[in-house]
């Protein structure tokens, strides 16, 4: 039955195809659930092709967490899992390797408490807010020919909506960010050489309605290089849509998601990001959103998500990362 979906489901024949397409050496895939086996993972890695190593723990998202997270005066609804999700496992993450995948070094901090991040900005109504993390927060190191492995530091934040006026889901989602300047200050014990930061933050620097103090930080940070991954598919929907989103400040050709207009969503925006620690050299980057054709297409239809993708130059060695 799975074979059959991964052949026959138009989406998934449409990622594969994107995934394909993207050639990349290292892939950091965003709301794939988890199975305990890795089954469903595996099953992807071998359509695509070339991916024998791969990477995947189960997220937040589901996990039950015994309370009322949600304020609903009631326990075991999806708004009370650690991280939102109709069942454990819903809308993990995945990594996708050429290259080995080390053991050692390896560090999953999904499940630090919420409180535990400091000058965190969790609702102080006296109930315990859980977890930080709604997806994962996690470093994981490859190991890429040339020297010391490259450190993967990955997370998918929760949307800055969907709450009340206490905005819970638009200070977990700064706090999620803030996690990483953390980090990389040495907040939470050494800072690997090599690494890049890849995950979708579901926040934009300038538009949107999250708090975007704590991702500003990060695409400022003196560790991390933003290469401003662009693409004129970009451009080009911004322009389709007449300017709807007449009121956005930041580079449309930045955006990486396809979202709804007007009052069916907030446009398109910069969500997803790939910061490569400024050690790294950069070669190149972009976001894979093309105009039309049929790579197009499938683009639109994997996901409203578009690809992007860092060349990085590591040592003597050479990684490309998407």
């Amino acid at each position: 039955m799975l074979r059959d979906i991964l052949e026959d489901d138009p989406q998934v024949v449409a990622l594969v195809s994107v995934l394909r397409a993207a050639e990349a050496d290292v892939l950091v895939l965003g709301d794939v659930d988890y199975d305990l086996h890795g089954v469903a993972i595996a099953a992807l890695a071998e359509r695509i092709g070339g991916y024998p190593h791969r990477f995947a723990r189960r997220p937040n998202r589901g996990m039950q967490s015994g309370r009322d997270l949600d304020g609903d005066g009631h326990t075991g609804g999806p708004g009370d899992a650690e991280g939102y999700g109709d069942f454990a496992g819903q809308g993990g993450m995945a990594v996708l390797s050429r290259f080995p995948i080390g053991s050692e070094g390896m560090r999953d901090f999904s499940g630090l408490a919420w409180t535990d991040l400091p000058g965190n900005l969790a609702v102080g109504d006296g109930r315990d807010p859980g977890r930080l993390s709604t997806t994962v927060h996690w470093d994981v190191p490859v190991l890429v020919p040339g020297g010391e492995p490259l450190h993967l530091l990955v997370w998918h934040a929760t949307a800055p909506v969907f709450d009340g006026p206490e905005d819970r889901n638009g200070r977990r989602n700064h706090d999620e960010a803030a996690f990483w300047r953390v980090y990389l200050d040495g907040g939470f014990g050494n800072v690997p050489k090599w690494f890049a930061l890849l995950g979708t933050a579901n926040a934009d620097p300038f538009d949107g309605e999250s708090r975007p103090g704590a991702l500003r930080a990060l695409l400022e940070h003196p560790a991390l290089v933003d290469p401003r991954p662009a693409s004129r598919g970009a451009t080009a929907a911004h322009r389709a849509d007449g300017g709807v989103n007449a009121g956005q400040i930041g580079p449309p050709e930045l955006d990486t998601v396809d979202w709804p207009d007007g009052s069916g969503g907030p446009g398109n925006l910069r969500v997803d990001y790939i910061l490569p620690a400024m050690s790294l050299a950069v070669a190149g980057s972009g976001v894979l959103w093309p105009e039309g054709g049929s790579l197009g297409e499938d683009v639109a239809r994997a996901s409203r998500h578009r690809l992007i993708w860092v060349d990085v130059e590591l040592g003597d060695g050479f990684a490309n990362g998407g």
